[in-house]
């Protein structure tokens, strides 16, 4: 099938000639310039193909870099150049329509495998040369010792001819001879470098163990080494060479000369210095990324007896904002002007400031004497956020939350600290914002449970590990029971039994609230259909009914109805014995698209009780638009009542609220009733039910109808 006139073959060989126009003037080929584009397309397909692979295959780029080599593009510039060019078109020719960023980082990590591979096969061909040519050289020992001109002849051939740079000298270190290749690495005459001394050629980042074994080998202890080493030019500039140094004997046997051979590692060398810049530094503000952060903290981490560290973990308040309404560009400018003022706050040894991403940034300080350095340097930085940044003609006014560990070297890794921090961080945010907070085990273990629970909340209900206990709801004026409200709990299998104020609140964060809360419906109503039909001689005021706990959550879910209908007429359970609890803090001020569920509900015949009642700021004129028939008094107006007769005033506030829900056709139920004096004066004002530990505490179902109710004069 061919592609149009702009199709992906046509954008893949404008690719390819610009490839091989910027590769063949430093090409030693014999291929014409349009044979290079033919020999450089399958490679520009073989970039084309990786760089929009759904996986990515470095491989790629290393065949690549390889193929360069095979084809005599050897010099120096043309990796150099190559690697110009996939940066500049190969995202721009063979992306098409993906996502920029995402191909940008594939592009250079093609780069990357290129310049690898390149590399590898540069080498593996420079020590195959460097093979051939000591192997010449130890033929030549005869020729040298015995002047046989045919052998030196073939020296000649290859000593001239090769590819890297060949130099022999004497064991005193005075260069004999050197051929045209170690020339011009050195960028000098053949005089100015064969007036040198070997042992002058030292630089301050030679290894340790070079001129040791240098000494070795010129005292016949070993015929050769290679090492690393870096030479200065004539011009100060330097020159870094894989260096190998081979001992020459004559025909008996005794050291006579030294021969070198370089291979010119210079470009290689800046290109992964930049590639390892690249992948350690933050494109957007410069500064460390996390990999080199971590790096970092490892070594601070791994320091020796006496040695501390401190940690500030900076998250921008607010951030988000600013980036949704003055947009990601305006954003990014923020973060370079909040990066700069970081980095102006670590500056004495041991600092340093690192953008883990996003407006997420940490600074670390090392030493014996971090108790109060690492505190010196939060406030550094909770200063340089004070002053406003000018964004568009805007002055942004920044602030951030900051999470602090410190501590001595040795007792912690990088993730447990890093998480302590991000667990600190988090806390100053919760509690305003605009602050730092020192790490505390106790908070930090309380964190991590809360992150274990809610990780196995989903697991957990289809474990079937939430089971339902009943608290019975006694009438005060007869002491029967007339129903009970349902209570889940969690049977962790580390924790133990969970309350609902344990995981509720985690269920609500996750969303998992909705299937939990329509499992506890579904059992809830299950179980009063049971009690309905197993005890209902012995109950004597009705059926009983059960009271059922709905989060804001459930309110605002569009199948709450439906479920209930569903869920009841499964069981086999009239409406009128359910009753769906609710908080006053959900229902108080709550629009009509809101509280539309609970009103059919309400007409289908489930009572809708308003739950906590009192704790909230009730608007209690908006009591006749609820759809509720019960109102349960928040625990808080039973506890003046202890003894008896209770506080005066306690009395009052009880009095005029049932005198209230009693004029609006509502019953009142009373929670937290623990003793008979609460129950006797709850009963004298009129409240109709009641429950607490007086009567029982929550159990299991069948406990409800074998219950001995106090009387409640009594």
């Amino acid at each position: 099938m061919t592609a149009g006139p702009d199709g992906p073959e046509d954008r893949l060989r404008r690719f390819a000639t610009i490839w091989s126009r910027a590769v063949f003037p430093v090409t030693s080929t014999s291929l014409t310039r349009p044979e290079l584009e033919e020999r450089l397309l399958p490679l520009a397909r073989r970039l084309s193909e990786a760089l929009r692979a759904r996986d990515f295959d470095a491989d790629a780029g290393k065949e690549v870099g390889a193929a360069l080599v095979d084809a005599h593009c050897t010099d120096p510039d043309a990796l150099s150049h190559s690697l110009d060019c996939v940066d500049a078109y190969l995202v721009l020719y063979c992306g098409e329509d993906g996502p920029q960023e995402d191909l940008r980082a594939r592009s250079s990590r093609l780069q990357h495998a290129m310049a690898a591979g390149y590399a590898q096969a540069l080498r593996e061909r420079t020590l195959a040369e460097q093979e051939a040519i000591a192997q010449a050289a130890l033929n030549a020992q005869g020729a040298v010792a015995l002047a046989l001109h045919e052998s030196e002849a073939r020296f000649r051939a290859v000593f001239e001819g090769a590819a890297i740079g060949i130099g022999i000298a004497d064991l005193e270190g005075n260069i004999l001879q050197v051929n045209g290749a170690l020339l011009r690495m050195f960028g000098g005459s053949e005089h100015a470098v064969r007036e040198r001394n070997v042992q002058d050629w030292t630089h301050p980042e030679d290894a340790p163990q070079v001129w040791r074994l240098y000494e070795e080998l010129v005292r016949g202890e070993r015929e050769h080494y290679h090492t690393e080493k870096a030479f200065y030019r004539p011009d100060g500039t330097v020159l870094w060479t894989n260096l190998t140094v081979s001992l020459l004997r004559d025909a008996d046997g005794q050291p006579r000369f030294q021969l070198l051979l370089m291979e010119d590692t210079t470009e290689r060398r800046l290109l992964n210095l930049r590639l390892r810049y690249e992948a350690t530094h933050d494109a957007l503000t410069g500064l460390p990324n996390r990999t080199l952060f971590f790096e970092r903290l490892e070594k601070a981490l791994s320091a020796g007896e006496g040695q501390r560290f401190g940690l500030c973990y900076l998250d921008l308040d607010g951030f988000k904002t600013i980036n949704d309404s003055l947009g990601h560009a305006a954003g990014d400018r923020l973060l370079v002007e909040i990066a700069d003022r970081l980095q102006s706050c670590a500056t004495a040894p041991g600092e340093m400031v690192a953008r883990l991403g996003g407006d997420e940034f940490v600074a670390l300080t090392t030493g014996p004497e971090t108790q109060h350095e690492v505190d010196e340097l939060a406030d550094r930085i909770m200063n340089a956020l004070v002053t406003p940044v000018r964004i568009e003609g805007r002055e942004l006014l920044v602030r951030g939350s900051v999470g602090i560990v410190e501590g001595p070297a040795g007792e912690r890794g990088p993730a447990e600290v890093l998480r302590s921090a991000d667990i600190t961080m988090y806390r100053a945010k919760s509690a305003g914002g605009n602050r730092y907070e020192m790490a505390d085990a106790e908070a930090d273990a309380r964190a991590i449970t809360r992150h274990g629970l809610t990780t196995a909340l989903p697991a957990a209900l289809d474990r079937s590990e939430f089971f339902i206990e009943y608290q019975p709801l006694v009438h005060l004026g007869d002491g029967t029971v007339r129903g009970a409200e349902a209570l889940v709990r969690w049977l962790h299998p580390q924790h133990g039994v969970l309350g609902p104020d344990r995981f509720i609140p985690l269920a609500e964060h996750t969303g998992l609230i909705v299937p939990l809360g329509r499992w506890v419906l579904e059992q809830s109503v299950r179980q009063a259909r049971e009690w309905q039909e197993r005890h209902k001689d012995k109950v004597g005021t009705g059926p009983l009914r059960v009271n059922v706990n709905l989060s804001p959550c459930q309110l605002t879910h569009p199948g709450l109805v439906q479920d209930t209908v569903d869920i009841l007429e499964r069981a086999g359970l009239e409406p009128d014995a359910l009753c769906l609890e609710v908080t006053e803090s959900a229902l108080i001020g709550a629009d009509d698209e809101v509280l539309k569920p609970l009103r059919r509900l309400a007409e289908m015949g489930v009572d809708i009780a308003l739950d906590d009642f009192g704790t909230g700021y009730s608007n209690l004129a908006n009591l006749r638009r609820l759809p509720v028939s019960v109102l349960k008094l928040d625990r808080s107006f039973t506890q003046g009542m202890q003894q008896f007769p209770a506080d005066p005033v306690d009395l009052k506030i009880v009095e005029g609220i049932v005198s209230l829900a009693h004029g609006l056709d509502l019953t009142v139920t009373v929670e937290g009733v623990e003793t008979g004096a609460q129950a006797e004066q709850l009963r004298l004002l009129g409240c109709d039910t009641a429950q607490g530990w007086y009567y029982a505490r929550p159990g299991p179902p069948d406990r409800l109808h074998e219950l001995a109710l106090v009387d409640a004069t009594g």
